[in-house]
């Protein structure tokens, strides 16, 4: 799957769509999701152009791929999921349930999450 750089996330960016924010740094912007599924529902995404985890796994600088991994546990603690659990999801491609083209992690908590995996 090619980059979309007009997918909503882009567009959050740069800035041309308002989120929700809990937290930026130079590479990563998470911020509530506007349709939670839990009690805490937070977006983290890296802010280079990566489509899913391989794309940013194969093609992410050091850096970013350390600045997005110690994001998502600063987020979690800062969101008191921490310390009751919580789960990550990244979605990949159309068979993944992936809706938005751009990498990005959930973090859900504040509750029980429910099945690993619903069918």
């Amino acid at each position: 799957m090619a980059y979309d750089a007009d997918n909503i996330f882009a567009r959050i960016l740069r800035g041309e769509i308002p989120c929700d924010k809990v937290y930026e740094d130079e590479h990563v912007l998470a911020f509530n999701d506007i349709s939670p599924k839990c009690p805490v529902h937070v977006l983290v995404i890296p802010k280079g152009e990566y489509v899913s985890f391989d794309d940013f796994s194969a093609k992410a600088s050091e850096a970013e791929i350390a600045a997005f991994t110690r994001a998502v546990g600063e987020i979690a603690r800062a969101a008191g999921v921490a310390d009751a659990g919580y789960r990550l999801i990244a979605n990949a491609g159309a068979n993944g349930g992936q809706e938005v083209p751009h990498y990005h992690v959930h973090i859900l908590g504040g509750g029980p999450v429910g099945p690993m995996v619903c069918r």
